[in-house]
């Protein structure tokens, strides 16, 4: 009977033991720390605010153009060069992809997200955005051509969070599109939308298309001759 009873305390503590590593476990768990990492960087990080007040006011973000059109089995073909420049320098290419669609109308679609005037230090609007993809009239939106992964850190914005570390910029851009249908959330971290956008074009040979964003988050394309 004592060795009974031994036994069966020694068991009881093994699965206190257990249970209580469980939950340890749970409360220090990847996630959480995600959960609780962007809401801290969202709402108390100074060095953020900082970084999204130094976005421009109106911002050149890149352009495309037509390299060649071609009909093939009396079907045109058209091919664009697309081009993203550098915040603060449009002269300097940190992206160039060239992409061929059938016909000549366009679709380069992004995901903005719009900043509230608290958010930011100097209290003026500011937006962001990661370009999607790009793709023709005739084509499904999703067989486009991905042009920046979503979740990943984008290249133009590659030393905007500089100020921060590693960890927590990852932690930005992995998480900051996953709150576009938390209403309750954006208002809270000071951010007045998240939503993709779509421009659609059709493109002559011999002109330049500038793509610009705003800080209100609009984004628009100009189109100038091609000298």
């Amino acid at each position: 009977m004592a060795l009974r009873k031994i036994k069966f305390g020694f068991i009881f503590i093994l699965v206190v033991s257990l249970g209580a590593g469980v939950v340890s476990y749970f409360s220090k768990s990847p996630y959480k720390e995600a959960i609780m990492t962007i809401h801290k960087l969202l709402t108390e990080n100074n060095e953020l605010k900082q970084a999204i007040t130094n976005l421009t006011e109106e911002d050149q973000i890149g352009y495309a153009k037509i390299l060649s059109q071609e009909e093939k089995d009396g079907v045109l073909y058209t091919t664009i060069k697309f081009v993203e420049t550098e915040r603060g320098d449009n002269l300097n290419t940190i992206l160039e992809k060239e992409f061929t669609i059938e016909g000549d109308v366009f679709y380069f679609d992004v995901l903005i997200v719009k900043f509230q005037n608290n958010m930011v230090t100097d209290g003026k609007a500011k937006a962001l955005y990661i370009w999607r993809r790009i793709f023709g009239e005739k084509m499904a939106p999703e067989r486009g051509f991905v042009i920046e992964e979503q979740g990943t850190e984008p290249l133009r914005y590659k030393d905007l969070l500089e100020a921060l570390p590693v960890e927590h910029c990852n932690l930005f851009w992995s998480n900051i599109w996953d709150l576009a249908n938390d209403p309750n959330k954006l208002e809270e971290y000071g951010i007045q939308a998240i939503y993709g956008d779509a421009l659609y074009y059709k493109l002559i040979k011999g002109r330049i298309y500038i793509f610009k964003i705003a800080p209100t988050g609009l984004f628009y394309l100009e189109a100038i001759p091609d000298i």
